[in-house]
């Protein structure tokens, strides 16, 4: 196949191998400072690859299975775990040091060699269908002990790790520590020229041979047409960072069309990949703790040397009754605890920024403001992924409440100290003295208007269920912006818990 340099983006072409789905199409890529060149984006389920064409003759391919594979493609291999032995194989790398899990030692006449599919240098992609690509090291080695006695790998051979691998083997000492092993692996020359030592792809014939530039892992990938860091969209452009800090470069796209489809297509994936993260997570959490949301997007941070807003991605996490921002995803449960920002969501508002209100060329923005701290301006790229946030959050606020039950603030009634509550059966209650006295009760239905004077002074208009009066209650409190945003919280969730449509999708999902 000629490639039409005249041409910039070409169809996307789908193609089905042995159930798993890739697409490709030739783009033009650049580092966003020199000229575009065409090369061939290839989108698998976890992975999205650039790669160049490559004219020389291959050489044969042997056919039988005792020599490591030459293509990059995917292969799914099945291993029975020996009584003795395990699985008969020792394993290197981890996202902790931005490696892959790479096989590093089979051991002879054991359960992976009995296979004859697996050899030193092959990464794991998948154990039993679950992706590890953005495991550590530890976790990786826990989820291959605990996988059965049946298991299923999914592979991809990575020619350029296999020569150190081997030479690893070649020493006749104890296998070295997986820090050291990765710390030499990534200093190792052939290493260092992955980009273009990578596994080729091959069909029968010499012109369509394809050579893999560089590989971007999926798992919690950043997908972006802005120029990093600031709100000015690329027109007809893109990029894809990845977990382990690899990027696609910049691909262009002349045909706004097909520009769309790749954006949605890699988006799907992202989306697909990190939602099952998610329930991985989730299987560590009962019910009231587990994670809604979890996803890319991007804080507008105000720098007093410049006269403009720049942006800092960060990686949200909506999360039993917080809301959490990272610099970068986490990579297990204890990570989940290492936020950089965390809020109680039913401390919490969440405005979504209409049009006219933006402050500068970023669309599909969102304000969160936490009682006590400065609001953040947030963004996200798709007005879909907004609405999966806007969504995620109702559903947060629902279980937060629920889980807090109830709440109780201290104010002043008349001159004389009490305490406000907002409970989730009861609505609001004002109890006074050491006794706790009741002085009044409503409903939350009967709640019709409030306002304040930003300060401390609140004023709650309340409806008689008898006499359809209003009925005003004047309150003092010195934490008003907590119990103002609580309050929100609460008359959120007593509403979405009574719309049946709201009920029916947090359901679904």
């Amino acid at each position: 196949m000629k490639i039409n340099a005249s041409k910039m983006a070409t169809p996307i072409e789908e193609k089905v191998d042995q159930n798993l789905k890739t697409r490709t199409g030739m783009v033009m890529i650049s580092d966003g400072k020199s000229k575009p060149e065409l090369a061939r984006l290839h989108l698998s389920m976890e992975m999205i690859t650039i790669q160049k064409q490559d004219t020389t003759t291959p050489a044969p391919t042997p056919t039988n299975a005792t020599h490591p594979p030459i293509e990059s493609k995917e292969r799914m291999v099945q291993i029975t775990r020996q009584k003795v032995g395990g699985l008969g194989l020792s394993i290197k790398g981890g996202a902790e040091h931005k490696l892959p899990i790479l096989i590093s030692r089979i051991y002879k006449d054991q359960a992976a060699d009995a296979t004859g599919q697996l050899f030193v240098g092959d990464a794991i992609i998948k154990v039993n269908g679950e992706y590890i690509t953005a495991c550590p090291h530890d976790d990786a080695v826990n989820i291959l002990r605990n996988a059965g006695d049946i298991v299923v790998l999914t592979v991809k051979h990575y020619r350029a790790a296999t020569p150190f691998l081997q030479k690893q083997l070649s020493r006749e000492t104890p296998e070295s520590d997986n820090d050291a092993t990765c710390a030499e692996l990534k200093a190792d020359e052939n290493w260092k020229s992955v980009n273009s030592s990578r596994p080729v792809s091959i069909s029968s014939e010499p012109e369509n041979r394809w050579i893999d530039l560089v590989s971007v892992p999926l798992m919690m990938a950043y997908v972006t047409r802005y120029i990093y860091g600031t709100d000015k969209l690329r027109p007809n452009a893109f990029e894809v960072r990845g977990l382990n800090g690899t990027t696609t470069g910049i691909i262009h796209c002349d045909d706004l069309a097909i520009l769309s489809q790749w954006l949605k297509y890699i988006t799907d994936n992202v989306v697909g990949l990190t939602s099952l993260q998610m329930k991985l997570f989730n299987r560590n959490f009962p019910v009231g703790e587990r994670i809604e949301y979890m996803g890319w997007v991007n804080e507008g941070v105000i720098n007093n040397h410049i006269s403009w807003q720049s942006y800092k991605p960060r990686f949200l996490v909506l999360k039993g009754t917080e809301v959490m921002l990272f610099d970068s995803p986490p990579l297990n449960v204890t990570g989940l605890a290492k936020a950089n920002v965390a809020y109680k969501v039913y401390q919490t508002m969440f405005r979504v920024v209409k049009e006219s209100e933006t402050v500068d060329s970023r669309q599909h923005c969102f304000l969160l403001q936490s009682s006590g701290h400065e609001p953040r301006y947030l963004s996200v790229e798709t007005r879909q992924e907004l609405l999966r946030i806007e969504n995620s959050w109702n559903a947060a606020i629902v279980t937060s409440v629920i889980k807090l039950g109830r709440k109780t603030f201290a104010v002043s009634h008349h001159g004389k100290t009490g305490g406000l509550t907002l409970d989730w059966q009861a609505g609001f209650s004002l109890t006074e003295g050491a006794e706790a006295a009741v002085i009044w009760q409503y409903k939350f239905s009967q709640l019709r208007g409030s306002s304040d004077d930003g300060k401390s002074k609140l004023k709650l208009h309340f409806q008689d269920h008898e006499t359809r009066t209003i009925e005003t209650k004047e309150l003092e409190c010195h934490v008003l912006q907590s119990l103002l945003f609580c309050m929100h919280a609460f008359l959120t969730a007593k509403v979405a818990s009574v719309d049946p449509t709201f009920l029916s999708s947090i359901q679904q999902a």
